[in-house]
């Protein structure tokens, strides 16, 4: 079984919990897709992301605060733009995509690492979309820390099996369930203390889509979308139809579920 080492870099204390209900967990859940959605500057199309207004002085126009997309009438994940990685010292560089997993460094030696490794690299892209490359998901630069925080955690993920109850006893886990892998991602950012199942999601922080993340749950099932991709166990609405915790489209429709996000984002 792959034991997952990483989360033990993580294990800070939390500052931003809020509580919920508790109730069983997990199991993969489908919604009737809807086909109206606008088209964003990048060609997505997408609905659904929560807007407000602040007031300004002086009488000025209110301005609209940033909101992801937490629907999307396409499936398409290309991204063709640049790709960069933060490195272990903090310095953000270009991203080099390493060749097939056993392939040497050239004269230096050694193996590059591929997603069944434990550790996997921080990625970032300019804007405030979260893109997806090579099954990992990169996050956006214009995004607040917690958030790429979050990205960074939920691709630690990518490659474990699903694993009903998984990431319940413990945030470390051989394999996560849905509810599993929401709180895996959330305590990467430490936005939550202790896993949570999909009905304590229900009443977990604030009510309503975020400006960043938004949880959908109910009492047999839980995905999170972050900046524009959707963190689920099912293979819903997703054509690579793999199960397990991985990085997917964003669904037509979120029919069925409550919409909870953390305090601020």
């Amino acid at each position: 079984m792959l034991l997952f080492a990483a989360s033990a870099t993580w294990a800070r204390s939390a500052t931003k919990v809020a509580g919920g209900t508790s109730a069983s967990s997990s199991s993969s859940s489908s919604a009737t897709p809807t086909t109206t959605a606008p088209t964003t500057a990048s060609g997505a199309a997408v609905t659904g992301g929560a807007t407000s207004e602040t007031p300004a002085a002086g009488g000025a126009q209110p301005q609209k605060r940033h909101a992801a997309p937490i629907t999307a009438r396409t499936s398409s994940l290309v991204y063709k733009g640049p790709i960069y990685e933060k490195t272990a010292t903090g310095q953000i560089v270009p991203y080099v995509a390493p060749p097939p997993a056993g392939t040497a460094r050239g004269a230096t030696g050694g193996s590059y690492a591929d997603l069944a490794a434990d550790a996997k690299p921080e990625l970032l892209v300019p804007g405030v979309t979260a893109r997806y490359v090579k099954g990992l998901a990169a996050a956006p630069m214009s995004a607040p820390e917690d958030v790429q925080q979050i990205i960074w955690a939920g691709n630690q993920l990518i490659g474990l099996p699903y694993i009903y109850g998984g990431g319940h006893a413990s945030f470390v886990s051989p394999g996560y369930d849905c509810s599993g892998s929401v709180s895996f991602a959330l305590h990467g950012a430490d936005l939550i203390a202790a896993p949570m199942d999909s009905s304590e999601f229900m009443g977990w922080g604030e009510h309503g889509v975020g400006q960043w993340v938004t949880i959908f749950s109910n009492p047999e099932h839980a995905y999170m979308t972050v900046a524009g991709l959707r963190l689920d166990t099912s293979p819903a609405d997703d054509p690579s139809d793999r199960e397990g915790p991985r990085w997917r489209p964003l669904r037509p429709e979120n029919a069925g579920f409550v919409k909870r996000h953390p305090i601020d984002l």
